[in-house]
């Protein structure tokens, strides 16, 4: 299959473009900096107006810069015309301080990439079967006392006791899922991926971070750590990716999270017994503010409870491979690999051919029930 994957090139994209590559699949990114020959210039809020050469910076007299090597900037559009698949990442990072500025960037981003893929796969004469578009858990509200599903989640924005600007969080979360519902695709399926944060031990990630942290004796609860954290482990985003491009049943928001989130207590005393270390010294929240300046981030992504579990998924047969952070943070740390049953077939790659149900069993994999509501 060909699959295009719009703003590909942070890490979760290059996550996904190694996986679906080794599929056997052409995978398409689109970027603002390419430099592959997979990769395909785009702005991100623009259908494109063809083909251009790409050029180094201009002169100290403002003459054009030289012609350079590698790609050209394309119609990118193109690309997803005859395509099979779109999964769409574009997005500013969250990983900042959330000024004014940033927080127009995170909202005009995300929004105007989503406007301008739908446009494209609107426009297309052979429109892909199905359009992944990433999302977010922050999309729910700051809770403690349940769990929030697809079904009978609570969406954030009114909670009493929280910083005014984190509605403007779930606003963007709000508006970039309304800008693909409202998208005339009537030909290509459409997914929300309501993702936690993706785990992997790729450098520069929030698994990398976080263990920097421990590893430096910083990594205990801040304040108090009764906020719960949802995660998954990279390897099951993967599947679940794949899963909902097999899945043609699935439509609308779908929570990408392990079925087990925990409090943050909790969360990094298993990442510190993952990496062996013995203690972790704990944050107030005026600390947590001194950190988060000094790292150029947020404590919203520190203090926000987000207890999310994945119903949609689950109530399809999706089985985690790492439902459990006990189990997902020594793995990632590299201390131990993942066990499967005797019977276990490994995780197939998604059918290059006709739309397909999935043919595994659940009972193939390890553990990952729903957890009781």
């Amino acid at each position: 299959m060909k699959i295009v994957i719009p703003g590909g090139s942070g890490q979760v994209g290059t996550m996904l473009e190694r996986a679906l590559t080794a599929d056997g699949h052409e995978v398409v990114v689109l970027t603002r900096t390419p430099r592959g020959p997979r990769q395909v210039y785009w702005d991100g809020s623009t259908l494109g107006d063809g083909r251009r050469e790409r050029r180094g910076p201009a002169s100290a007299t403002g003459e054009a810069g030289p012609v350079e090597a590698g790609p050209v900037e394309a119609d990118w559009a193109a690309e997803i015309d005859g395509s099979d698949v779109v999964i769409n990442l574009a997005g500013h990072s969250v990983s900042c301080r959330y000024t004014e500025a940033n927080l127009a960037a995170m909202m005009n981003s995300r929004v105007d990439s989503a406007r301008v893929v739908g446009a494209a796969i609107a426009a297309a004469e052979r429109p892909p079967r199905v359009w992944l578009q990433m999302s977010t858990v922050t999309i729910y509200a700051h809770r403690f006392d349940a769990p929030n599903d697809e079904l009978t989640g609570v969406i954030g924005g009114d909670e009493p006791g929280v910083p005014g600007y984190w509605e403007y969080s779930i606003r963007i979360a709000r508006n970039w899922e309304a800008e693909q519902e409202k998208a005339a695709t009537p030909h290509t399926r459409k997914v929300a991926l309501r993702a936690a944060m993706v785990m992997s031990p790729d450098r520069g990630g929030i698994f990398d971070v976080l263990s920097g942290l421990v590893r430096c004796g910083l990594g205990g609860p801040v304040a108090g750590g009764r906020q719960y954290v949802s995660w998954i482990h990279e390897h099951d985003f993967v599947r679940a990716v794949r899963f909902l491009i097999e899945h043609e049943e699935i439509t609308g928001a779908v929570n990408l999270a392990a079925p087990e989130p925990l409090p943050q207590r909790e969360f990094m005393r298993e990442l510190r017994s993952a990496w062996r270390m013995p203690f972790g010294l704990p944050a107030t929240r005026v600390m947590a503010e001194i950190g988060a300046f000094a790292l150029r981030s947020d404590t919203e992504l520190l203090l926000k409870s987000r207890r999310v579990v994945p119903g949609r998924l689950l109530d399809a047969g999706f089985v985690f491979d790492y439902p459990r952070w006990s189990g997902a943070a020594p793995a990632l740390s590299g201390k131990t690999t993942i066990v499967r049953p005797p019977t276990a077939a490994p995780s197939a790659p998604i059918a290059a051919a006709a739309p397909s149900r999935s043919t595994e069993s659940p009972t193939s994999r390890s553990s990952g029930s729903r957890p009781a509501r």
